[in-house]
This record gives structure tokens, sequence and C-alpha cells, in this order.
């Protein structure tokens, strides 16, 4: 989409430009923008609509591609990582210097808050005109149309959901917007999530799970219908809707398939992270999927960029050799041990903490972690060749943890920036790339060519039911969900329902779902339960709504596990700390919105500037 301000005022009221009939061609998933359109001179075929449909899955799969990919802002507000990028003060490392109402909110090189604020809204828009429209043509049927409109209702209701875990209460919009609207008001954020779960358990009768795949599907459907379920406290509720999903034609994929099948160095769990093997009939875990091929119109430029943003910066002359202290490490492609093209060219961007890359993998069973899988920094080797001459005896040997100084730097680990250089990944997730990608012009240097990727499968279905079990108190059937998790991923399984909680749920989302949950998103919403409910956390503390943006779940967590937040003394090469404060559980509204909305009121959220004029949210659907 061109053209568009970076503002809610803006993006609801210009026409939404979608793919449809007029384009001047089309591929079955994405269509070719045309130069110019309106919903009144297109939108009046089946076709048109189905076209402006297929444009909204593109606004999801925007999130976790790209350099700096939105998805590593909602990564670096939580325990699992941090902001890696070191040679610059901008990023959002300092967080209670950097993240503020008026602060650059949409760049590379700072955050993507205001990205999931413009994206959210105008995928919100886009939806709004398919329904408002929705019998502005004679439809094949009535169950072509039915189909139509769940499958908006899923898209504005996926984003509301990120939009209220994100900002809290937001303006809720359910119509078409024709004309520049500067009256919006806040609504509750609960008000909010029953109009959602009602579009859902509509939507939920209408779609299908045997239709194309890159399509929202009914699993689909269910699966964020229990999140949104959950977040309104209904624990029966999403029990029920997980069941769907669970009950349906899907299952967790337990055998070996696709590409690689026939390969006894792999495993299942490989298999399922495979480009080619995500949105494959055979394929019976994914729920919903996002498709990006280079030879299909709408394609991602520049690939998917995830071994750009996940793998470590280890190849800029930070990995020194212990003897000589010589650069240990060459990122040509052309070496004689290619690490590049084993493993992809990362800068360092999302950093893990040492909770996800190490406290969590205390089980050597668990393929997810086995040698080939996990890449630690010490499996891989010293391959410049520089030093065959200038240190000899570390050629081709592996990494080493090390402490040695010299009159003008100390290192550890064997690296000058073990923030960004030293820390372990999951590489069958993020290795997208093998001999089928020697010639992509992505892939050059490798950082993650074009791939489809999953937003939703049955893993976290299990997880989202076990966690309702959890609120019910029915530790048992929680610990039964979790287990078949980990029964695929051959890890031991629980034993002592009393051992479980919510950090229990936690780590197996950390060990399942790197770079596919929104981990913000999920730690506010389960915030938002232990506030809503008052039950215990497994710290012993208590919380409520009056003191949320004060004292909550989402802070303690982060404090708890994540290392660098908790440590004053981290420091990057740059000069920034880390830091992080109990009212980030909300991101602040960009300034922007507020100011360009004369005639309503949008609030700001507490522990922001500008936060002292709000007025009481809408406590119904204005």
């Amino acid at each position: 989409m061109k053209n568009l301000k970076n503002n809610i005022i803006a993006g609801l009221a210009i026409t939404a430009v979608f793919a449809a009939a007029g384009c001047t061609k089309r591929s079955d998933l994405f269509p070719e923008a045309p130069s110019k359109f309106t919903p009144d001179n297109t939108l009046n075929t089946p076709a048109a609509f189905r076209n402006a449909l297929l444009n909204l899955n593109l606004g999801i799969r925007s999130e976790y591609f790209g350099d700096s990919a939105p998805l590593l802002t909602e990564s670096i507000f939580t325990d699992a990582a941090v902001e890696g990028t070191t040679d610059k003060t901008t990023p959002a490392q300092d967080l209670n210097v950097r993240i503020t109402p008026t602060a650059n909110l949409n760049s590379n090189d700072y955050n993507k808050i205001g990205w999931y604020w413009q994206n959210w809204y105008q995928g919100i828009h886009d939806a709004n005109v398919i329904i408002s429209r929705i019998d502005n043509t004679k439809w094949p049927s009535q169950t072509d149309r039915d189909q139509a409109l769940a499958t908006a209702y899923f898209h504005r209701a996926y984003r509301y959901y990120r939009l209220v875990h994100e900002f809290g209460d937001v303006p809720l919009v359910l119509k078409e917007e024709t004309k520049v609207n500067t009256g919006y008001f806040t609504t509750k954020r609960m008000v909010i999530l029953k109009q959602m779960k009602t579009d859902l358990e509509f939507a939920i009768t209408k779609l299908v799970d045997n239709g194309n795949k890159g399509e929202p599907s009914k699993g689909a459907a269910a699966h964020l219908l229990t999140k949104i379920n959950l977040a309104m406290g209904l624990f029966d509720d999403a029990i029920a809707s997980a069941n769907v999903a669970i009950n349906g034609p899907y299952a967790l994929m337990t055998g070996r398939f696709g590409i690689v099948a026939n390969d006894a160095t792999k495993n299942v769990v490989w298999d399922l992270h495979r480009p080619e093997n995500k949105s494959i009939p055979t394929n019976t875990e994914a729920l919903y999927v996002v498709i990006d091929r280079e030879d299909l119109d709408g394609a991602t430029q520049f690939g998917s960029q995830v071994m750009r943003n996940c793998v470590p910066m280890w190849h800029n002359g930070t990995i020194l050799t212990p003897g000589a202290l010589k650069p240990g490490i060459s990122d040509k492609v052309t070496e004689d041990i290619p690490l590049t093209l084993l493993y992809g060219r990362g800068i360092g961007r999302l950093r893990g903490t040492p909770y996800a890359t190490k406290y969590i993998w205390t089980d050597t069973t668990d393929l997810r972690h086995k040698k080939g899988m996990w890449i630690d920094m010490t499996d891989l080797v010293y391959n410049n060749p520089a030093i065959k001459k200038t240190d000899p005896t570390w050629y081709g040997k592996h990494l080493e943890q090390y402490t040695a100084e010299n009159v003008n730097q100390r290192f550890l680990n064997g690296a000058k920036d073990t923030i960004r250089a030293w820390f372990g990944w999951p590489h069958y997730k993020v290795f997208i790339g093998s001999g089928l990608y020697a010639t992509d012009k992505w892939w050059s240097p490798p950082r993650g060519t074009n791939t489809d990727w999953y937003v939703f499968r049955l893993a976290e279905t299990y997880l989202l039911r076990a966690e309702a079990y959890y609120w019910k108190g029915q530790n048992a059937l929680a610990m039964d969900d979790i287990n078949r998790v980990r029964t695929r991923a051959q890890a031991k399984l629980l034993t002592d329902p009393s051992a479980i909680n919510i950090g229990t749920i936690l780590d197996e989302r950390q060990r399942e779902l790197y770079w596919e949950e929104p981990r913000k998103t999920e730690l506010t919403r389960i915030a938002y339960i232990f506030a809503e409910t008052g039950k215990a956390a497994y710290n012993g503390k208590t919380y409520n709504l009056a003191n949320f943006s004060t004292d909550n779940f989402f802070y303690d967590r982060i404090m708890e596990k994540n290392d660098f937040y908790k440590n004053p003394a981290v420091i990057t090469n740059s000069g920034n700390h880390f830091t992080i404060s109990p009212y980030h559980v909300l991101w602040p509204i960009p300034q922007s919105e507020i100011d360009l909305n004369i005639n309503g009121h949008i609030n700001q959220n507490k522990g922001y500037s500008g936060s002292e004029t709000n007025i009481p949210p809408l406590d119904k659907i204005p």
C-alpha cells in the first residue's frame, strides 16, 4: 500500500488499496496491485472481494519479514530477548528513555511500535470495507457470501486482539470510514474483545478446514477465539474453542514428511520448519500460514531476512582466536569451511536472553536443542584462512570460551562483543535456505530468502488449552496438553501436576514458538488475567487492574528472567543500558494520533506523558 500517512486518522479515512478484479494479472495467491482503485468501481464482483481478502494476509505476513522485522519489537519487550544492535544509540534498549509517545516509533534503527498501530488499523479499515459492502454484489451462493464475511471478521479480530494487548484500550471502528474522522474515542478493551468474540463465533460456523493454504481456516478462527476467550477470563469457552481445532482434521506432525524426509540425519522438527513443507497438504499441523514465494506476485522484497535478524554477528572480526587473538571467522561463502552458507549471515538484532538460550534447555533428549538443530557458538569453528599463518593451531577447531585481556580490550567468551556476537539460536527454525537457494538473489549474503511462515499451528493450540486448564486449577489436564508438545520433541515428560504453573507454559511456549508467537502480546494478556482474577502467580504475588501500570506480572516475569534488564551493569558498545518499567506492559499511543484527533479523545496509556488528560473510555460499542 502506498502513499498512506502514518496515522490512524488517515489510515481509517483513505480508501483501501486492494488487489481486485481490475488487476492486469494475478496469481492464485497474490494479485498485482493496480495503479488506481476505489471500492466503488472494483468491489462489485465475488472475484474482487476474494482478492481484497487475499490482500489482508499481506499485512499479517509483513510482521515476520524484513530487516528489523516488527516481530523483533514484540520480542524485546519480553523475558526472552533484547535488541542486540550494539553500535548505535537509537535501538530500543534503554526503554525508559527511548519509548515515549513522541519518539521515533517506526524505524529499523529504533523500533516498530508505530508500525503496529498503523498496520493493524489499516487492516481493520480494509476489513471494514469488505464487511460494509458484503452485499454490494451477487454471490453464487449464501455460503460464498458468508465465508467471505467470516474471513473479513477473522482479519479484523486478529488485529484488534493484537492492538488491545499492545496498546490496551483503543478506538473501536466497526464500519467503513468514507471520510476523514477526527472524532475517535477510546473504547474499553473488554468491549472490543466481546465484539471480536461474537464475530469469531460466526466465523467458525462458516470457514472451512480444507480450503486454500495461506487463507484463514476454521481451525485458525477457533485458535484465535481461544486467545480471546482466555483474555476475557472465559476459560470453559477457551477449552471449547480450542477443542474445535484439536478435534478437527488437524494433528501434530509426529512422523517424517516433506522435502528431506529420507535424510536420516534430520528429524520431524526439522521437517516441520522447512520452507517447502509448511504449506503442503500432508502438513496437518498448520492452521494458518502466510505465503511468500519469490516467483509469486506480492513476494516480500529481500526475502524473510530471518537469519539476518536472529543469527549472531560473528562475522565482523569480533570472534578472536584464543592464542594470538586474531580474527577467527570469515563470512566469505567461498571459504573451505563456509560458515555463512551453513548457518546464514546474521547481525544479531534479536539477542536471546540466557533464559531463552540456556536456562530452559536442561533436557538433553529434546530434539529442539539437539546438536545440529540448535547451534551454540562452540559448535562453530575458526575458518579464517589468514590464521593458517598467524595462529595456525586454531584453524578448523571449534570456538572456545575464554577470557583474555590486552592493553586496549577485554574479551569474554572469545568475543569482543558478547551481546551481539555470542549466543545460541534455533538453527532448525531460522535456517531459510539449502542447496535449492544457492542462486537465490536474496541469499547473497545468506540472510533468509522468501518462505512461507506459520501464524497459527496446532502445537500452540494445545498450549493455549493447557493454559485454560491451568486457570481453572485442572493442572493434570494442563500437564497432559504440554506433554503432547513435548512428546513430539522427544523431551522428558512432565510428571508432577502440582508443579504446573504459568511459568511452565511460558517456558514451553518459548521452546516451541520462537519467532512465531508475539510474546509481548501474550505476556500482556496473561498479566491482564492475573490482574482481573486476583489469582496468585507462582511468585506468590496477586495483582489488580487499579495498579496495572505500576505493578503487573508482565514486568515481574521479565525482571525475573531477563538478565539484561535486571542487571544494570550490562552496557552496549554505544553506551546504552538496558531498562524497562512496569508501564511498558502497554506501549504508548503515538502522539501524532492523539493530536490529529481534534474532535474526540484518544487516551494515552499510564506511565507516558499525556495520560494525565485521560477521560473514562467508552464502555459500550460507539
